[in-house]
Formats: structure tokens, sequence, C-alpha cells
């Protein structure tokens, strides 16, 4: 294997991973900026309040993007594994 084709795995295994967990991470970003608004308009200061609405979010997210994450994923691993007949001695 080549440094060009190590890097280039690396690259689209990162590409890959981010795409992937974008959408569970901006829906537990999105409810915590939402939650710590109105924790903050209404001097609430318990910020544990937090972590169910986030959790909750974040599964739904999960739940609603799970096919669309494992087509990347899959698409992902046919890559990998078509990569693997171009590896030489």
């Amino acid at each position: 294997m080549t440094e060009t084709a190590a890097i280039e795995l690396a690259r689209h295994a990162l590409a890959t991973g981010l795409i992937v967990c974008a959408p569970v991470l901006l829906a537990g970003l999105v409810v915590g900026v939402a939650i710590s608004i109105v924790l903050a308009a209404t001097q609430i200061q318990e910020f544990t309040l937090t972590f169910l609405p986030k959790l909750a979010a974040m599964a739904l997210a999960a739940v609603l993007a799970g096919p669309w994450m494992l087509r990347n994923l899959v698409t992902f691993a046919r890559w990998i594994i078509a990569q693997t007949a171009h590896v030489g001695p």
C-alpha cells in the first residue's frame, strides 16, 4: 500500500465517520442550546435538566437517520473491500 492510498483511506474513513455521526451530534447540540437558552431566560440554575431531553433527541435522531447512516457505512465498507483488490506487493 502506497502512502497516497493510506492517506486516501484515512481521509475517507474520517469523512465517513463525521458524516455518519453528524445527525446525532447536531440533534444534541440544537436541543442543548435551546434548553440552555430557556434555563438562562428563566434563571433556573439546574443544568442537569438538559440531560434527558438531549438523550431523547439524540436517540430519536439515531432512529430516524439510522437507515441513512447504515447506507453510508455499507458504502464505505464496499469501498474498502474494493480497495483491497488494488493492494499489491
